[in-house]
């Protein structure tokens, strides 16, 4: 589903973490090459996040939007996946905006803490229990990714299945520290509830970004 929302003033410089091409390891797309583009900022505040480095959103040096497309177009992607951080705190419309007209597909990973600015062919939404997620992103959702910390992460899951679309993809996922404590427990409750799926971080079985 193509998700559009457009801004007044667009934003075209953004906080750049990192950049790279790989492989997708998580979710409806898993195992598909990908160009990552992982913006700084975020204040969600997951104690288990793997990607700390990212929440100061000063720590990262302001990139243009032409310069992040350049390099994505240049790897001959088809995916290009915005990350964070919690990449959603930002306007990216201009961004978006470039990836499509070069003929990439916009992907998006986000809590859903901030309503979505910009044209999106994909929208993962991983909400968090830091901080709440913001509604309007429920109805744009094309997949549901639910990080499984503890037992009662499963309820919680159910809640949201409840309110984004019918069509959307949902997943479940053992947080990277837990796996194997979380993971029989999934595997269990996906058996019991078919309408999930497993989620599992292939990329870090595969060693690579």
């Amino acid at each position: 589903m193509a998700v559009e929302i457009k801004e007044k003033n667009q934003v075209t410089t953004l906080p750049l973490m990192e950049d790279f091409y790989t492989i997708q390891g998580e979710g409806f797309y898993q195992g598909s090459a990908a160009y990552f583009i992982r913006l700084g900022g975020c204040d969600v505040g997951c104690v288990w996040c793997d990607v700390k480095e990212s929440w100061d959103v000063n720590a990262h040096p302001s990139v243009s939007v032409d310069t992040m497309m350049e390099r994505a177009k240049a790897s001959g992607t088809e995916i290009v996946v915005v990350t964070g951080g919690e990449p959603a705190m930002h306007d990216l419309t201009a961004l978006t905006q470039a990836l499509n007209a070069n003929g990439m597909r916009t992907h998006i990973e986000t809590s859903g803490v901030y309503p979505l600015t910009g044209q999106w062919d994909w929208v993962c939404f991983s909400p968090k229990k830091f901080k709440e997620p913001h509604p309007s992103v429920f109805g744009q959702a094309d997949e549901l990714k639910v990080i499984v910390y503890n037992k009662s992460d499963f309820a919680w899951a159910a809640e949201f299945a409840a309110v984004v679309r019918p069509d959307c993809q949902l997943y479940l996922q053992p947080e990277w520290s837990k796996e194997k404590e979380m993971l029989p427990l999934i595997i269990d409750y996906v058996k019991a509830n078919p309408q999930w799926q497993v989620s599992l971080q292939v990329h870090k079985y595969m060693n690579i970004p």
